[in-house]
């Protein structure tokens, strides 16, 4: 039975390497490829044809849930899981809604990363403890984020104007126009029914996203 073959996307390259050596340890998985930002590992999905890509949230210009929004566009049959450190119901669920198989948090354990990978590749979905615990906590308290009104794409781009990046930063991530990326910003404020980038910094306050967007700046 040939290997399971990975494409390990994260912008730490010692990171990565920790990773290698750990998935490695375990029979039937390989490391095909990696990549350290969303552009090359875009490139290295279409070259390499991993079976499973583990991919990271927070990285350069674009972030993992466009990542994954563009390989199931290319092929809407690929098998990705989200291995990250943010711990929050409105990250997975955008994560899942781009098309992903599966969400792990780096805190969880290296025999949790690796049966995520195998479940995914199976055509399963996979959950760490932690994150299943956040979102049935969400669900019973039927707690409904304005954020869920977003599409994968406008989240991103909310993070990144959250992260005080230019307009134009933004246009270049994502190889569109600065008019386009100002028109998500538009509609972006108005699916959350706000006026001003002040109120929108004080919504995602209270959602939670700015603390986790500053901890992972600091990373």
């Amino acid at each position: 039975m040939s290997a399971i073959r990975v494409l390990l996307v994260d912008d730490h390259a010692v990171v990565r390497e920790g990773y290698r050596r750990l998935i490695e340890k375990h029979d039937g998985i390989e490391v095909a490829a990696e990549a350290g930002d969303a552009a090359s590992a875009y490139a290295a999905f279409k070259s390499a044809k991993p079976d499973v890509v583990i991919a990271d949230i927070s990285m350069p210009g674009r972030g993992g849930i466009d990542l994954v929004r563009q390989i199931r566009q290319y092929d809407p049959h690929a098998r990705i899981l989200m291995f990250t450190m943010h711990a929050d119901a409105i990250y997975a669920q955008q994560t899942f809604r781009a098309g992903a198989r599966g969400y792990i948090t780096k805190s969880s354990s290296p025999e949790i990363l690796v049966g995520a990978i195998r479940s995914v590749y199976a055509g399963k979905t996979a959950l760490c403890d932690e994150i299943n615990r956040i979102i049935a906590a969400s669900r019973l308290m039927d707690d409904i984020s304005p954020i869920d009104a977003l599409t994968p794409r406008e989240f991103e781009i909310l993070r990144m104007i959250l992260d005080a990046r230019s307009t134009e930063e933004i246009a270049g991530a994502f190889n569109l126009s600065p008019k386009t990326i100002a028109n998500h910003h538009y509609m972006i404020k108005s699916k959350l029914g706000v006026q001003s980038d002040i109120e929108l910094v004080y919504l995602c306050m209270k959602q939670g996203l700015v603390p986790s967007i500053l901890a992972s700046a600091s990373i």
